[in-house]
């Protein structure tokens, strides 16, 4: 039994799965918001918050604390040079985990684990509203939709005024043209019984 023992196994060997938490945390640092499963992303903050509360006082010693547990120059770098002066106010919790819904092939929860000093900006979650398919009746609810289509119909309405008026006038000239070839060849007509 495991009594009192932290940490989730994350169905890993110890090797992989520290090899894991360690590319998560390279990527966190880097991209300071990472998409993963709920439970990757509660282990990562035990993870992770160590290591940032050690960048706060920048020394050789911690630099190689933390290179210890990353392997990862770049990592420990950015980590000392923005994380850890950004979180220097910070008494803790300088991680957010927010859950986003689930992964489509296999179910699994998922979550945005984030830096709290570099994203004020929550991501958008997924909607709850399920998409629909061609099969699915039209609702007889009025939408945004229709509403705009009653304003646009207002203005076709001016718009068909107009185009009543121009068509008016190009009958009018039509008709006008069809009585003139009418009385042309009324009095061709005329011409040719006179000649009889």
């Amino acid at each position: 039994m495991r009594h009192q023992v932290k940490g989730k196994k994350l169905s890993r060997s110890t090797p992989h799965r520290k090899a894991t938490l360690q590319a998560l945390s390279v990527a966190l640092i880097k991209e300071h918001r990472i998409k993963t499963t709920v439970a990757k992303a509660k282990e990562l903050r035990t993870f992770i918050e160590p290591l940032i509360t050690t960048a706060k006082v920048d020394n050789t010693h911690n630099r190689r604390k933390a290179f210890s547990s990353l392997q990862s120059k770049e990592a420990v770098t950015a980590l000392f040079e923005t994380v850890g002066p950004a979180a220097k106010d910070r008494p803790g919790g300088y991680t957010r985990v927010l859950k986003l819904g689930y992964r489509l092939g296999d179910s699994a929860e998922m979550a945005v684990i984030e830096l709290v000093d570099f994203n004020d900006i929550k991501p958008e979650t997924k909607s709850s509203k399920k998409k629909r398919t061609r099969r699915a009746g039209k609702s007889n609810k009025p939408t945004s939709a229709s509403e705009s289509s009653t304003t646009t119909t207002k203005s076709d309405d001016a718009d068909t005024e107009e185009t009543k008026s121009k068509k008016s006038a190009e009958t009018a000239e039509v008709e006008a043209k069809e009585q003139s070839t009418s009385e042309s060849s009324e009095d061709t007509s005329s011409e040719e019984k006179e000649d009889k």
